[in-house]
């Protein structure tokens, strides 16, 4: 999905931990033996790189594109203006200087308040993408933990995570990927012709910054 200002909705765990001790007190009959490895995940990029987070994320893309474009053509009309009134202020009245100032000022308000709408339905959006397919994704999780001998699988998706070095070799994130995608009926996406894309448009992809990580129910 476009990238656009990344303040998340919900606020939850950073963390996704399988103990040993929860994995000893199943029956035999409920899977395989503890392990004692220990992986990390980067649980934003997994969803987003599925093939079907991909499908949703750029059809998310598709329908706000258009009100993207809007904005950025009132955000140039602003900037024409303020530049018009700095090139030109000397020459003007007071009265016709203020009289562009108070609507490069109004523009200013209209053009700020329609950003902040669209940022939070975009916002709002994204999340209940992150959320559905992440539900669907920390059920991959546990049982590829459980299969293969992950004792704790720990988030590193946001900056905040208590993980300050971690092996490359721990990063399970591509497996995750590769077994949603083989449980998920999702083909994957065409390859998309390559593309200017216009000034101020920005990256699709959710944001690994302060993004909320999905919490299994």
């Amino acid at each position: 999905m476009a990238r656009y200002i990344n303040t998340r909705v919900l606020s939850l765990a950073l963390v996704l931990v399988w103990g040993i001790s929860a994995v000893r007190a199943q029956s035999p009959a409920a899977g395989p033996a503890a392990g004692n490895k220990v992986g990390i995940v980067s649980i934003q990029d997994a969803i987003a790189n599925t093939n079907e987070g991909k499908k949703e994320l750029d059809a998310l893309q598709q329908k706000f594109a258009p009100r993207q474009a809007a904005l950025q053509t009132q955000n140039d009309e602003l900037e024409n203006l303020k530049k018009q009134l700095q090139a030109q202020g000397d020459k003007l009245s007071d009265e016709e200087r203020s009289s562009r100032v108070r609507s490069a000022s109004e523009k200013q308000k209209s053009l700020q308040r329609s950003a902040e709408d669209f940022q939070n339905e975009v916002q709002t959006a994204e999340q209940e993408i992150l959320n559905r397919l992440g539900k669907k994704m920390l059920d991959v999780l546990e049982k590829y933990a459980k299969s293969n001998g992950y004792a704790v699988v720990m988030d590193v998706s946001n900056p905040q995570t208590p993980v300050l070095y971690a092996n490359p070799g721990t990063n399970i994130t591509k497996n995750l990927i590769d077994a949603y995608n083989a449980e998920s009926p999702a083909a994957a996406p065409a390859p998309k012709p390559a593309a200017t894309k216009p000034a101020g448009a920005a990256a699709s992809r959710p944001p690994a910054s302060g993004a909320a990580t999905p919490k299994k129910p």
